[in-house]
């Protein structure tokens, strides 16, 4: 399930599929007000498919016939959005055509074509080709397989797989995540990793008392940082802690294994993960997430094509190009404090380690923020038990049968 990727970093005119007749293409318009035309061929270049894509419409049509290949519900090609991109995705097994914005997946489908019995003609497609008059057209990547389903967002792991999950897609298998991922996942999702460990059974309720009570550490440092994503307007909801444990090794933004604390009705701005692959686990309460096709720099943004909760014990995923860009937010009706621990990594093929993630300020302007450390783990357990033992000495009761 996971994509097989060929990045572009320069420009391209003609692109050769990694399998004739399937993949997935992906691509930028710099200039909205042009539209953006390309063309499957043949391996002759005798016949494909012409595409365009345009504000009001996708278009297909037959190179050799001129047969148009409608979809009726498709009204809309390229988007006057700041930081859209498209994608085109080729099936010959399936005989289907789709296309859409942003995020390559199900969601995000602004055009469908079902062929019938042109699987022959559809598997002659070898590469794709740049009209010339297309010069705002950049290809971004090329992905070996096309969309076929929707992506799953939690990962099960093989013991707790079933036929039935399998056959209805409901999770994705640990064992499709790319090598980077398996490995985050490896290191969080035992059943040792917990926060109520038996040297601290009242981890999570210290936490909870320090969010709520004036003066305690977690309190003082939500209110610091009720400005850190927009300087001028201080908004004590969007903020969370973040609890590093580990060093940066260079191999992710910031420090790779992050526990990130959200308070009762907090929230994340929508930003994405600087392309690094991520999994994350709930180890406490419940975090809500909306997922956007692409980070929209504009006042009005874009609508999240999906949301969902998680809870305690899920771990949900992030890669390079699906689940990159989503807003984090721990509901005003829940009844507990989330906290969840977040792992990143580059992938071995990145050699550009953007060390920031985007974000959108209340401005609609995007902005950069450098993954940082409110406190070290160790150094954060051991002050949150410092403060409860002092909490539970102020509410010990003296004992009556006793001189003392």
């Amino acid at each position: 399930m996971y994509p097989r990727v060929i990045k572009y970093t320069t420009k391209v005119n003609t692109i050769p599929l990694v399998i004739k007749g399937q993949g997935v293409f992906l691509f930028e318009n710099t200039d909205n007000l042009k539209p953006a035309v390309l063309f499957f061929y043949n391996k002759e270049a005798t016949n494909g498919l012409r595409i365009e894509f345009a504000t009001y419409g996708i278009i297909v049509r037959s190179i050799q016939s001129l047969q148009p290949f409608i979809d009726p519900s498709c009204k809309q090609g390229l988007l006057l959005k700041n930081g859209a991109y498209y994608w085109i995705s080729l099936d010959t097994k399936n005989q289907k055509l789709m296309a859409g914005y942003g995020e390559a997946r199900t969601e995000n489908i602004s055009y469908t074509y079902q062929f019938i019995d042109s699987k022959l003609f559809l598997e002659s497609l070898t590469t794709i080709h740049i009209a010339d008059e297309s010069v705002a057209l950049n290809p971004l990547r090329l992905v070996r397989d096309p969309i076929t389903t929707k992506v799953p967002l939690i990962i099960r792991d093989v013991d707790e797989l079933t036929m039935e999950d399998i056959a209805a897609m409901t999770f994705l298998p640990r064992a499709n995540l790319p090598v980077i991922a398996q490995q985050l996942y490896k290191c969080m999702a035992g059943d040792r990793f917990v926060l109520d460990a038996h040297d601290f059974p009242h981890f999570t309720k210290a936490i909870e008392r320090s969010i709520a009570t004036p003066g305690l550490w977690c309190y003082q440092k939500l209110q610091d940082k009720s400005r850190e994503f927009n300087k001028d307007k201080p908004n004590i909801l969007e903020t969370y802690l973040r609890i590093t444990l580990g060093q940066n090794n260079g191999e992710s933004p910031g420090i790779p294994y992050v526990m990130e604390i959200w308070p009762i009705g907090h929230y994340s701005p929508v930003h994405n993960h600087g392309g690094a692959d991520a999994v994350i686990r709930v180890l406490h309460g419940e975090i809500n997430v909306a997922l956007f096709p692409f980070l929209c720099n504009e006042k009005d943004g874009i609508p999240p094509f999906g949301k969902a909760n998680f809870k305690k014990n899920d771990i949900t995923w992030i890669s390079p190009s699906l689940n990159q860009v989503h807003q984090l937010t721990n509901l005003p009706t829940k009844k507990e404090t989330c906290i969840t621990i977040q792992c990143y990594m580059y992938e071995s093929d990145d050699t550009v380690h953007y060390n920031y993630f985007d974000y959108i300020d209340d401005a609609g302007n995007k902005q950069q923020y450098e993954p940082d450390s409110d406190m070290d783990f160790i150094q954060f357990k051991a002050l949150m038990k410092q403060e409860w033992e002092a909490y539970q000495q102020t509410i010990k009761k003296p004992c009556l049968f006793c001189w003392k």
